[in-house]
């Protein structure tokens, strides 16, 4: 099984930044398509963007278009997620996932099931 660990998340006034990131530890990283997602309080937790295997193909949610953009290093067997224009609603533990299926494709919505987690990082925005 695959170790996720994500870092980068803390507070941050609204409209500002932070860039997210989690290192994977399994040895063939550049095989697996991965994604994150976000937890609010009293909430479900929520697809927020993911990225195929190779980095081609990225979808994100409705919420997070045109603020936050998905990249993965398969050098460094790293993923990050960079995050603009932060709102008070974007407030939430937001988990790295992984695939536990190699090759598998990213497309709309991406799924919650058969994924390895990480721990999660807490992302609080101000108003």
């Amino acid at each position: 099984q695959v170790q996720l660990v994500e870092s980068g998340g803390g507070l941050v006034q609204a409209g500002g930044s932070l860039r997210l990131s989690c290192a994977a530890s399994r040895r063939t990283f550049s095989m697996y398509s991965m994604g994150w997602f976000r937890q609010a309080p009293g909430k479900e937790r929520e697809f927020v963007a993911a990225i195929n295997w190779s980095g081609s193909t990225t979808t994100y949610a409705d919420s997070a278009k045109g603020r936050f953009t998905i990249s993965r290093d398969n050098a460094k067997n790293t993923m990050y997620l960079q995050m603009n224009s932060l709102k008070p609603e974007d407030t939430a533990v937001y988990y790295c996932a992984s695939d536990r299926a190699s090759f598998g494709m990213v497309v709309g919505r991406w799924t919650s099931r058969d994924k390895d987690w990480g721990q999660g990082t807490q992302v609080t925005v101000s108003s």
